[in-house]
């Protein structure tokens, strides 16, 4: 037996153990957490004026859920490859909401009433996706092949829908006469829950089913064989449809149960230490959208620009569209306000970065200056959350 022989099984059982960790260890840990979270919950969280302690709880819970958060798009990504379309896109779209909602849920519910938490959330999306994943995406890709080209018709089909919905659902409510919070006027509630849904009903037909070429690489677009298979390499994974969907409902459920303990530690942040009010918002959105941005930016630097935009766009997307109608059900329920209209500085910063955005993807190639703008823009969003 030669010394190539020797070394390829250890390698393929080294192979092994890794994906097996990568598909089972973030539903063990978080499981783990949730245990050790209920259990000895009144002397965990009993003391939160213990500053250097109360920070490693929060590390400790946040970065356990950002584990099982990768996790979850993980193993969605892998039900989408093998369930087709379009019932892989709604499976990894509502794995990614639940996430959302249940943080935004155990937040506004805990402590004292947070009006504008999901209106933060949302425009934390918008400007991460739209500025800081876009941006980084494009100058990645770059400084790495000069310009990229991407399939316009579906760039426009994301950018139509996102901005008719942003304006309708943060910009719209400041001037009404009564804002669509549900405890003072439900039935706009409703309407604007109503109207959101069907916004993101008809992209999800269009998408999956009408005009799927439109999402889909340019057909003059050409990239090397070795980046073919780094990108193939990063999707789906071994194991049988019915092993991820068990993992993915495993790896989810401990998110939705600690983000009751995540929300003790940011209400106490933010109602006792006088930190800004939209961090709990952009603690949402960087939690939910970091596995997709890792996703994003690994196809842009293996050429694939559009799946990188797809997966932006369509993150900021799915969030604007499924989050209000859940925040909005949700203070019907329960009679908390929410407010979604931003003030006159977001208010400028939405509209200027929708107007950059469209700009941006009006043609088919990008190049450094667009990713610097846009990485620019998201550098004044995050210095005017400290000094608004």
């Amino acid at each position: 037996m030669n010394q190539r022989e020797t070394f390829e099984p250890a390698a393929g059982k080294t192979q092994d153990w890794r994906a097996l960790v990568a598909a089972v260890g973030p539903a063990v840990a978080g499981i783990a957490s949730v245990l050790l979270a209920y259990s000895f919950q009144q002397t965990l969280f009993s003391d939160l004026r213990n500053y250097p302690f109360t920070v490693l709880l929060f590390f400790w819970l946040f970065g356990t859920m950002m584990w099982c958060a990768f996790g979850v798009v993980r193993h969605a990504e892998a039900v989408a490859e093998r369930l087709g379309e379009p019932y892989g896109t709604l499976v990894l779209t509502i794995s990614v909401i639940v996430i959302e909602v249940s943080l935004l849920a155990s937040i506004m519910l805990h402590g004292q009433n947070n009006p504008t938490l999901a209106r933060d959330a949302m425009f934390a999306t918008l400007m991460i996706v739209l500025n800081g994943m876009v941006g980084t995406a494009l100058l990645m890709g770059a400084l790495r092949y000069w310009e990229q080209e991407y399939n316009l018709a579906g760039a426009r089909a994301f950018l139509v829908v996102i901005a008719s919905l942003a304006v309708f659902a943060l910009i719209i409510p400041n001037y009404t006469k009564t804002e669509p919070d549900p405890s003072q006027a439900p039935m706009k509630a409703l309407l604007f829950a109503s109207i959101t849904v069907l916004f993101y009903i008809v992209f999800v037909f269009i998408q999956t089913m009408r005009h799927r070429a439109f999402f889909a690489e340019p057909a003059h677009g050409h990239r090397t064989e070795s980046e073919q298979d780094a990108l193939h390499g990063s999707e789906g994974g071994s194991g049988s449809l019915a092993f991820h969907v068990v993992m993915l409902l495993l790896t989810l459920l401990p998110i939705v149960l600690l983000a009751e303990f995540l929300a003790i530690i940011v209400d106490f942040g933010i109602e006792d230490l006088g930190l800004p009010a939209p961090l709990g918002g952009v603690m949402i959105a960087i939690l939910v959208l970091s596995p997709e941005g890792l996703t994003a930016f690994h196809a842009a630097l293996v050429n694939h620009l559009q799946r990188a935009v797809n997966v932006c766009l369509g993150s900021a997307l799915a969030t604007i569209g499924l989050t209000i109608p859940a925040v909005l059900t949700i203070g019907l329920i329960t009679g908390f306000e929410v407010h979604l209209g931003l003030d006159e500085v977001q208010t400028v910063l939405l509209i200027l970065t929708l107007f950059v955005s469209g700009l941006t993807f009006g043609g088919v190639r990008t190049n450094v200056l667009q990713g610097t703008v846009h990485i620019l823009l998201f550098i004044v969003y995050v210095a005017l959350i400290f000094s608004p």
